[in-house]
């Protein structure tokens, strides 16, 4: 099953995409994707009445309406940093042992086609591609990651959206430059996880301005999805509808040399099999 919410930032309705065309109307059987909905069986409650529309002809076309975040927003985004060996060599940083947590703020989410705003005094704003995974239910000190199948409602695609002078030169608290306004962009839907064959065999891409400057998989993930849902349960409780960032591959703009930062006018374009595509524009400070 593929959810979205379409409509107003602020006013979107929860839908369940059929095809590239169509999608079937949710919004009279639940409020909104959010920690409700995920507690109360999520995206499983809904396979029957989607099931009877879809065959009762019950689709409406999309139009024109602008694409939310596929949910509501989380009670925490968790993020785990330098997950891919790659990456961390493009950055002088070791591979870790032991995953890299940070949070950004839950205001950052966007939908998948808004505006990234550059921060204020900001001159090194960046790029990354990652797999979202949503939780499904209340989580904590799982067994093992194998018990982390079952607390995962699914998978989405983001932006991890970095602001490198205030992660990196300003004290060292990473949250700092993570967590501007619109540095979360995510989208266009959530995936169930019988949408994926195999989470740890996705493609994922990054262009700006028509360049590819990430091409990346999954499966060279350090850490891989499972590990990372059963690791954070041993630290804190997760909650249905919380959002984790699992890491970026190689390619963002610190990583290049000269170092290439995000500028206003720029468009930003990046997919993830299995997960659709996303594009942002640029946008200079409030």
């Amino acid at each position: 099953m593929l959810l979205m919410r379409i409509g107003a930032p602020g006013a979107e309705k929860p839908v369940v995409r059929v095809d590239d065309t169509r999608y079937v109307d949710v919004s009279d059987l639940v409020t909104d994707f959010d920690e409700r909905f995920f507690a109360a069986g999520g995206p499983a409650a809904l396979a029957a009445p989607v099931a009877q529309r879809v065959a009762a002809g019950e689709t409406r076309p999309f139009g024109t309406e602008r694409i939310g975040a596929p949910i509501a927003r989380p009670h925490q985004i968790l993020c785990i940093g330098l997950n891919y060996r790659d990456h961390a060599a493009e950055t002088g940083a070791a591979v870790p042992d032991e995953p890299i947590l940070f949070t950004k703020s839950p205001n950052t989410l966007v939908g998948p086609f808004d505006d990234i705003r550059i921060p204020r005094n900001s001159t090194k704003t960046d790029w990354e591609v990652e797999l979202g995974i949503v939780i499904g239910t209340r989580t904590s000190y799982l067994d093992s990651p194998a018990d982390a199948a079952a607390a995962i409602a699914g998978y989405v695609l983001v932006n991890d959206v970095s602001e490198r002078e205030f992660q990196i030169e300003r004290g060292g608290q990473w949250s700092k430059g993570k967590s501007a306004e619109t540095f979360n962009p995510a989208g266009p839907w959530l995936a169930t996880p019988d949408e994926i064959a195999d989470v740890l065999d996705l493609t994922m891409t990054l262009d700006v301005n028509g360049v590819r400057r990430q091409t990346g998989n999954t499966k060279t993930m350090i850490f891989d999805p499972y590990f990372v849902v059963h690791y954070l349960s041993q630290f804190l409780v997760l909650e249905p509808g919380d959002l984790i960032n699992t890491g970026t591959p190689p390619g963002v703009g610190m990583g290049h040399n000269p170092q290439i930062w995000l500028q206003p006018g720029d468009v930003v374009e990046l997919s993830i099999d299995r997960l659709g595509t996303a594009r942002q524009n640029v946008a200079g400070p409030r």
